[in-house]
């Protein structure tokens, strides 16, 4: 399925579980901001049967790019801002203050790997990746309820929670890993160059590491964050606990996912 506009954008059904089948189809899916949507964009998201839009960005971010949503029929939008991810270091800068050329060099200076940017939002954001959990097992079949969640590359943030929302029910982990990695190639292009550009016009050096943290997904980043998971909580399932998903919930999310 491809929506003009997206450059991200996919549903996260046919993920292979351990157990055989695959994850249902038309229930979760994910994106790179839709900011950037045209007319056709807007109709094509409107034909889906997604209901509730998921927004991991920062109050800055969606200032600079707010999310254009389909006016022909109703959209939920719930704003769920997880800090790490929208630029290493940017946490400790104002949200009403655009950092300057020497605030990013220092940022980037000191950049961590995507790995461990991962594990400082799972520290952070059980409450938020719990929430997504919770709207996905909301779904009802033949209603407009699915779930689509983006942040704005639609990589990091946003493949954080898949990643937990698909391995809590019993997603491959090699499957999950393949489909976080796959975000790479889909920004590769014009999107990738666009930010690149962007970095370089600051005066930061695009080095291997600021090209990885900003246009990257590489597995091993997001098999960190899983190991993390299974050594802190025992899996995603009681991560996904430890933020307030109940086991009402986690059922839900099961049925709403493998049916």
């Amino acid at each position: 399925m491809r929506i003009e506009g997206f450059v991200n954008f996919r549903d996260t059904g046919g993920i292979p579980l351990t157990a055989g089948e695959a994850t249902r189809p038309g229930v979760l899916f994910r994106s790179d901001a839709p900011s950037a949507l045209t007319a056709q964009g807007l109709s094509e998201l409107a034909a889906t049967p997604i209901g509730v839009v998921v927004d991991f960005r920062t109050e800055l971010e969606r200032r600079s790019a707010p999310d254009v949503l389909p006016a022909t029929r109703p959209v939920r939008l719930v704003q769920l801002e997880v800090l790490e991810g929208a630029l290493p270091g940017l946490a400790s800068v104002s949200r009403d203050a655009v950092p300057d050329a020497r605030q990013l060099a220092r940022i980037f200076a000191a950049l961590p790997t995507l790995g461990d940017l991962y594990v400082a939002m799972l520290v952070h954001g059980a409450g938020a990746f719990a929430e997504v959990a919770r709207l996905v097992a909301g779904y009802v079949p033949d209603e407009p309820s699915a779930v689509l969640v983006h942040c704005t590359a639609g990589k990091d943030r946003t493949g954080v929670a898949v990643a937990l929302l698909l391995d809590a029910v019993g997603a491959r982990r090699d499957a999950i890993v393949a489909d976080y990695a796959s975000s790479a190639d889909n920004l590769a292009g014009p999107w990738t160059e666009r930010v690149q550009q962007g970095i370089a016009a600051l005066g930061v050096p695009l080095t291997p590491a600021v090209v990885e943290l900003t246009t990257g997904t590489p597995p091993e980043a997001i098999e960190r964050a899983l190991a993390w998971v299974d050594a802190k909580h025992g899996g995603s399932a009681q991560y996904l606990r430890s933020g307030g998903l109940t086991e009402a919930d986690l059922e839900g999310l099961r049925r709403a996912l493998v049916g």
